[in-house]
């Protein structure tokens, strides 16, 4: 499953935007190939990236993989709920599973995203 509503990265992030503000997590498909998920480090409020800078980490059973943040943008809020119950990226990815939001900077970058088609061609659908 991948939602219209949103952008995605090569990385298997996704973005779904609302006026100037991002949402931002994991794909379904990253969640199923970490596994199960154990821990996740999220960055601070108040905190800025570029695009494509590692903003936390992702930890399962067999792996560790780094968070990527889609666009470039100052973090507004992180998903506490996710940080106490990381289970939840394997579970619902697309929604209670969301990491962090973001008040993008450049919101010109979003159109370097893949959308949903272009995503599931990557994944080889």
């Amino acid at each position: 499953m991948v939602p219209a509503d949103r952008k995605y990265t090569q990385e298997h992030e996704w973005i779904m935007v609302d006026g100037g503000n991002g949402t931002v997590g994991v794909t379904e498909f990253a969640a199923h190939e970490l596994g199960d998920i154990v821990f996740v480090e999220l960055p601070s409020v108040g905190a800025t990236f570029k695009q494509g800078d590692t903003v936390g980490t992702i930890e399962s059973v067999k792996a560790v993989a780094d968070l990527y943040l889609p666009v470039s943008g100052e973090i507004v809020a992180v998903n506490d709920a996710v940080a106490t119950s990381p289970e939840l990226l394997n579970s619902d990815a697309f929604g209670q599973g969301w990491l962090v939001k973001v008040k993008l900077s450049v919101p010109g970058e979003l159109d370097a995203l893949l959308d949903a088609a272009a995503y599931g061609e990557l994944l080889g659908g």
